[in-house]
C-alpha cells in the first residue's frame, strides 16, 4: 500500500509551478543524463534524468508517451492541491504508466526533492504533455 501511495503521490510530480500555466514541454530543474535509443524497440527511447525541486517549487499535472520510473533521492514535504502536506520520503520509488496524468504538487519543506527518474518514451515525442488541473 506505501508503494502504490506513494507511487501515486510521485506520480504527481514533475515541471513549472502548481496553478502555473507551462509553456515549455520541459522542466527547468531537470539535469538530463543520459539518453539512447531502446534496442530491440524502433522508435523508444531511454531517457535518465535529476530532477531537484526546491521548497516553493513543483510540478504541474502531466503524463508521458511511455514508463516513468524512478527513485527519490532526497525526500521532502509535498502537497497536492486542497490536501494537507505528505512526505515523499527518501528511498520511495516511482511508476507512472503510459499515458496517465499526474504531478501536481509543490515541495512545501524547507529541504529540496531530489528525483532520479527513467523514462521509456516514444521518441520524437515530447517528454512532458501538459494537462488540465
Amino acid at each position: 500500500m506505501r508503494i502504490v501511495h506513494a507511487a501515486m503521490l510521485v506520480g504527481c510530480v514533475l515541471a513549472a509551478s502548481v496553478g502555473a500555466a507551462p509553456v515549455s514541454t520541459d522542466l527547468a530543474a531537470r539535469q538530463e543524463l543520459k539518453r539512447a535509443d531502446l534496442s530491440g524497440a524502433p522508435g523508444m527511447e531511454v531517457i535518465t534524468s535529476i530532477t531537484e525541486f526546491k521548497k516553493g517549487e513543483g510540478v504541474a499535472r502531466h503524463l508521458h508517451h511511455g514508463i516513468e520510473t524512478g527513485y527519490v533521492l532526497q525526500g521532502s514535504m509535498v502537497q497536492l492541491p486542497g490536501q494537507a502536506p505528505t512526505m515523499m520520503a527518501t528511498g520511495t520509488s516511482i511508476l507512472n504508466l503510459r499515458d496517465v496524468a499526474h504531478g501536481g504538487f509543490k515541495v512545501v519543506g524547507d529541504t529540496p526533492l531530489r528525483l532520479l527518474t527513467v523514462h521509456i518514451v516514444d521518441k520524437g515525442k515530447p517528454l512532458y504533455e501538459w494537462v488540465q488541473q
